[in-house]
């Protein structure tokens, strides 16, 4: 690669960055105010050739991790450091910086959407493979992302000294897991064309098995 190729290459790669303070808080207002649109929007542009894909949007695994870094960081700058990376024993002294931590995090908070996205391709009787995995994935990736902000808001708020801090932090540990519970069903129901109590079925067993890869990684790096 050439010089020119090299400016023109970190030309692009600036606007992109630059372009995320736009397209990052008009994805996010999206995401918590129209999700189900969202999901369908994403799916739709999965149709789309790869250049013209999500263009007045992040793609929704960029959102995702944007979203953890920025919960990452709004973390540092209240609590400050995790006392995960500041540990040094068992696993947990893998962590070791922030970001092994941010990989950590997207390690918690990945399985969620891949879970739910497994979920739907065992239940139309498809076969377990990328190409009828992704599109769903992509999809709820738009969900995940605000459901990590909260549950990682909540996070902030229970290390938190006032009483008060620690009750509003469950209480949108609470909140977070409703909206992204009652979100599952009606996606289920819809991609199914099923009950709401047929899918509320796929999506609690797709919660539960989520929520346990979620428990066993905090176990393991505690």
């Amino acid at each position: 690669m050439n010089f020119f190729n090299l400016l023109k290459s970190l030309d692009e790669l600036l606007y992109e960055v630059m372009a995320w303070l736009i397209f990052y808080p008009v994805t996010l207002w999206r995401a918590l105010t129209r999700p189900l649109k969202m999901m369908d929007y994403s799916d739709a542009e999965q149709g789309d050739a790869e250049a013209k894909q999500y263009t007045d949007t992040l793609s929704p695994p960029l959102f995702l991790l944007l979203t953890i870094v920025i919960s990452h960081a709004l973390e540092l700058s209240t609590v400050g450091e995790s006392a995960i990376v500041l540990d040094r024993t068992g696993l947990g002294g893998l962590v070791n910086d922030d970001s092994t931590y941010i990989l950590m995090r997207v390690a918690f908070f990945s399985p969620f959407p891949l879970v739910m996205a497994a979920r739907l391709v065992l239940a139309r009787g498809r076969k377990l493979d990328r190409a009828p995995l992704k599109a769903p994935f992509y999809s709820q990736c738009y969900v995940a992302a605000p459901f990590a902000l909260m549950v990682s808001g909540a996070g902030i708020l229970l290390q938190l000294k006032p009483l008060a801090a620690g009750l509003a932090g469950l209480a949108l540990i609470a909140f977070a897991l409703i909206w992204f519970g009652t979100l599952q069903i009606l996606w289920f129901a819809q991609h199914l064309r099923v009950s709401r109590w047929r899918a509320a079925l796929h999506a609690s067993r797709a919660m539960v098995e989520a929520l346990a890869a979620f428990v066993v990684f905090s176990l393991i790096f505690a």
